[in-house]
């Protein structure tokens, strides 16, 4: 598989700092898989995950973060933005996406427009 060098989701420096940081602390070789599912109270959620490349999977470099998309998820998260928060409040990865229509409370799962 050839790597692409524009993924379709941004990650600001907090996110790309935390992914590092796990990266660091997992297995050789891992890539981080960007993706969506079926579930989650607004009907999908997303996926950050490490993980092995399979059929349907674009492979992309940002920063020096080895990545998986499966094309068909492309669809759903073109434009997204994935940051990492670490205040009192909330800690943990942050999803803005563009294609949501609606989203849960939580916001780990939305609802395509």
């Amino acid at each position: 598989m050839e790597t692409t060098s524009r993924i379709p989701v941004h990650f600001t420096s907090g996110a790309r700092e935390e992914i590092k940081r796990l990266l660091s602390k997992g297995p050789s070789g891992a890539r981080l898989r960007v993706g969506v599912r079926g579930g989650g109270c607004a009907g999908m959620s997303y996926i950050l995950d490490f993980d092995e490349p399979g059929p349907g999977d674009e492979l992309y470099e940002e920063d020096g973060i080895p990545m998986i998309l499966n094309r068909a998820h492309a669809i759903y998260l073109l434009g997204m933005e994935v940051d990492f928060q670490q205040g009192l409040n909330a800690r943990g990865f942050t999803f803005t996406n563009p294609n949501a229509g609606t989203t849960c409370g939580c916001g780990s799962s939305f609802a395509a427009k």
